[in-house]
């Protein structure tokens, strides 16, 4: 488990520090331009978690078809799941390219905001191809156990996107001072860099799963089945996930400035405080996949009990990192008295749920997601987020006007609920399902 997750962990923490370098330097700008990136960048995120469940769909038949041996469809897993991310890339772009404001409107009323944001999108619209690619390769990559070649590419997209936004954000050793604009071609260098490493990679290097540009081509239809069944569920979960955050941020980006400001600071440290819970629900989903590709039932058992009780202490272990580092992190930025007293409320009711966020996530994102129990999973995502948690929220955020901890809370309450629901579904061993190869003979 240390093998695989701890170089996961290692890429995230990374991911999470260009990230809070972002947000640094453009707060640096002031609350506008902060507050215009981070709502542009929630659009972004939206096809980042939809190709990270086309990327995790997949995982879960590529490490199952590892396990057992069967390269054939291993590499036809790969192409369908490639085709999906193209697919999706070229609406995103389509779409960003000509309804920024649009876009933007759907996150907030304030003209100024919309304004940074449109100009920060003028540099996204490349990015969704690169990130699509590189993201879903890389997921294929550590779902055979290939996980340190990602960490060497995010290591140095992190140095190459500080350095481009030194120069283009406030204009350094003679480069244009482009402002946000500059930490949007800053990000849009760095997603060129990790493209052509991690692709470049698996198309043309690769030996473990030999998979070249020309299989994209291949037929993929005995395997079919078995994708849409496995594979498609994780890719819907993941968009409602999207679609839920995004009802999140429609909530906040109507609170204020001020709302709005103090949650782009909270992410870096809500990001900071789960990197551990992700690596270990990544290497989870990875085992479960390896141990029941080679048929051994009651050894996955064991080990999701197991990795259960590492979520609980993870998550406990997060809290209490948010609540020590909340106040220094807060002190890094030049804010108003309100959106200081905010920010710290939402610190505070982050450390409370990612306890059960810990757990829900090693189970759902991993043991249950590694045994094939999609479906079910796709279901609790439906029910306990829009029934649940995006109506309590809204109604918290703009009828009740609670205070900023409880609206939080009831916002996210989807993972506490997810929490005892999976414990007990892991109990029932019901989560263990058989998948189909395709025959032996297609292995060669």
């Amino acid at each position: 488990m240390a093998t695989i997750a701890i170089p996961i962990t290692l890429q995230s923490l990374i991911t999470i520090g260009v990230n809070m370098t972002d947000t640094m330097m453009v707060g640096a700008l002031g609350e506008v331009p902060l507050s215009g990136a981070a709502l542009a960048n929630q659009f972004i995120m939206v096809f980042q978690i939809c190709c990270m469940g086309i990327g995790m769909g997949a995982s879960v038949l590529t490490s199952r078809f590892w396990g057992m041996k069967n390269h054939a469809a291993l590499k036809k897993s790969i192409t369908i799941m490639l085709r999906i991310c193209l697919g999706f890339a070229l609406i995103f772009s389509l779409v960003t390219f000509f309804a920024p404001e649009t876009i933007m409107r759907i996150y907030t009323t304030d003209a100024k905001i919309i304004q940074e944001g449109v100009r920060y999108f003028k540099w996204a619209v490349p990015c969704y191809l690169l990130l699509g690619l590189s993201l879903t390769s890389t997921i294929v990559l550590r779902s055979v156990g290939q996980v340190r070649l990602p960490l060497i590419s995010s290591v140095c997209a992190f140095i190459i996107n500080i350095f481009f936004n030194y120069l283009f954000i406030f204009g350094n050793l003679g480069a244009p001072q482009m402002g946000i604009e500059g930490s949007a071609l800053s990000t849009l260098i760095a997603r060129f860099f990790e493209f052509s490493f991690i692709c470049g990679y698996l198309f043309f290097v690769d030996k473990k799963i030999n998979y070249r540009l020309r299989h994209l081509f291949m037929r993929c239809r005995d395997i079919l089945k078995e994708y849409v069944e496995i594979a498609i569920p994780v890719l819907i979960s993941d968009i409602l996930l999207a679609l839920g955050n995004n009802a999140v941020a429609m909530v906040i980006g109507r609170l204020g400035v001020s709302f709005v400001s103090a949650n782009a600071i909270t992410l870096v440290l809500q990001q900071l405080s789960t990197v551990f819970i992700q690596g270990i629900a990544n290497a989870s989903a990875i085992i479960t996949g390896h141990t029941l590709g080679r048929g051994d039932e009651d050894t996955a058992q064991r080990q999701g009990v197991t990795f259960l009780y590492l979520g609980i202490a993870v998550g406990i272990c997060g809290a209490v990192i948010i609540w020590i580092t909340s106040k220094p992190m807060i002190g890094l930025y030049t804010l108003t008295p309100e959106t200081q007293q905010i920010a710290s409320q939402l610190m505070f009711a982050i450390g409370f749920i990612v306890i059960f966020q810990s757990a829900n996530s090693i189970l759902t994102k991993g043991v249950l997601r590694g045994g094939g129990d999609t479906r079910f999973l796709m279901v609790a995502d439906i029910i306990f987020l829009w029934v649940a948690s995006v109506p309590l929220g809204a109604l918290a955020g703009l009828v009740w006007h609670l205070p900023a901890f409880w609206i939080y809370t009831l916002l996210k309450i989807d993972q506490v609920i997810k929490a005892i629901w999976c414990i007990y579904r892991l109990k029932s061993r019901k989560w263990i399902k058989k998948i189909a190869a395709a025959p032996i003979s297609q292995n060669h």
